[in-house]
């Protein structure tokens, strides 16, 4: 008796107790209630005509750093349409507004294994791309049972993950064996795949490092700039629990020198706005909330509890203090890639452990600053802000090592190259 014979009798007997899992879920907003049926493998659109391409992603950080490639293939193959599924709520609401024009978001189908059938058969996909996503049984299974080529970018595997997955090497290595390439985000990456038995696993640049600039509304930035004036300001970016007050504490400690200082806080996840009101001080405090309600001259601390304005937010602050790297929930880090590419000077905490290479990398091109302990940042803010020679230099540094590793997506195209010939699709080209 097989594993995956076991797991997906365990999923199938499992249902009532999936299905009772995810409308909790709803209840607390972590899902769509009307989108339900999306995980049960229903879908909420019609199959276009012609070439599908299946992109899938796992969560926020995942779908910006795909829509470089996603823009790439539609402009060169005018035919087709890319179907881009996430899990997350948050997710979801960024791809709504930044998919192109022929490219289209559905939640993913739970790895039930009717539930995944019922979801191929709809979208007969003629390709398909995971980004950095966890493995599902199921859905590789049935993907190998209809020739379907696959693709893993990004792709990552944890240490407690690897444990775990050897524990079961025949089942690793019959899922495995579906991807037609695995690109590795590291060397660890590369060699605990190869373990498990992936075949074609290659060593490429993180995908994040192709992502393009993030856009804003030019009358949004106009406004917002307008009303920060000349002030001192920083930014504390995709904050998590504990980073709102800890950009609080240091905002007192850095006023005394800055009397007109404005600090910005973007937590990750904007509907926390209510447990963060709590938790830091309502004098002198604004959140931007839906209406975009602008910082005064007497506001210090400004709250963008808003999604997809990053790229506004980075562009106004100048320098920041990128989040989940001091937070209470073990840290891990986000993406410095973004703000670089915006000329926005990158400050990090130490626990950046979900992307250590990138965060290494910069620190030793001078290209972002990691501050090992809360003083630490406090002084190097401090630093900053007094001097704006020592700050351009750090925010030209940035720019040119995240538009040198942007062209990391000639590789990514290259190392497609086979799958697309499999599914009988012209090959992607990148301009030099």
């Amino acid at each position: 008796m097989s594993l995956l014979w076991l797991y997906k009798k365990g999923m199938t007997v499992g249902e009532p107790v999936i299905r009772a899992l995810l409308k909790r879920r709803a209840g607390k907003g972590k899902e769509i209630t009307e989108r339900l049926p999306e995980r049960y493998g229903i879908a909420s659109l019609p199959r276009p005509e012609g070439t599908l391409i299946w992109v899938h992603v796992a969560s926020v950080g995942e779908a910006q750093s795909m829509l470089s490639l996603i823009t790439l293939i539609l402009d060169q193959m005018p035919q087709a349409h890319i179907l881009v599924t996430s899990v997350t709520v948050t997710s979801s609401q960024l791809l709504a507004d930044r998919l192109p024009e022929r490219a289209f978001h559905q939640f993913s189908p739970i790895d039930h294994p009717g539930w995944v059938r019922h979801f191929l058969d709809h979208w007969k996909p003629d390709i398909v791309l995971w980004a950095e996503s966890e493995l599902w049984p199921n859905t590789l299974n049935l993907l190998s049972k209809r020739h379907v080529p696959v693709a893993l970018l990004n792709a990552h595997m944890s240490p407690g993950s690897f444990r775990n997955w050897s524990r079961a090497k025949q089942m690793s290595r019959d899922m495995l064996s579906v991807f037609t390439i695995i690109m590795a985000q590291t060397q660890d990456d590369a060699d605990r795949y190869l373990q498990l038995g992936g075949r074609s696993v290659v060593l490429t640049e993180n995908l994040k490092y192709a992502a393009s600039p993030l856009p804003c509304d030019a009358n949004d930035l106009k406004a917002l700039q307008n009303a920060i004036g000349h002030r001192a300001v920083w930014l504390y970016a995709s904050t998590h629990d504990g980073e709102e007050e800890l950009a609080v504490e240091i905002h007192a400690k850095l006023v005394q020198k800055f009397p007109s200082l404005l600090t910005i806080i973007a937590p990750r996840h904007p509907n926390r706005r209510d447990e963060i009101a709590v938790k830091i001080p309502a004098a002198n405090t604004l959140f931007r909330g839906e209406d975009k309600k602008l910082p005064t001259p007497e506001t210090q601390i400004y709250v963008a509890d808003t999604l997809g304005e990053m790229g506004l937010l980075y562009r106004s602050a100048g320098v920041a203090c990128i989040g989940r790297s001091f937070s209470r929930d073990g840290g891990g880090g986000h993406n410095p890639i973004e703000p670089a590419l915006l000329e926005c000077a990158i400050l990090s905490g130490p626990d950046v452990h979900n992307l250590a290479l990138i965060y290494e990398e910069m620190s030793r091109a001078g290209a972002a600053i990691i501050a090992e302990t809360p003083d630490k940042l406090e002084k190097t803010l401090s630093d900053l802000l007094s001097s704006p020679a020592r700050l351009k230099e750090l925010q030209e540094s940035g720019y040119a090592f995240a538009d040198r590793k942007a062209r990391s997506l000639t590789q990514i195209v290259e190392e497609l190259e086979p799958l697309f010939l499999m599914a009988n699709l012209p090959v992607l080209k990148v301009s030099a």
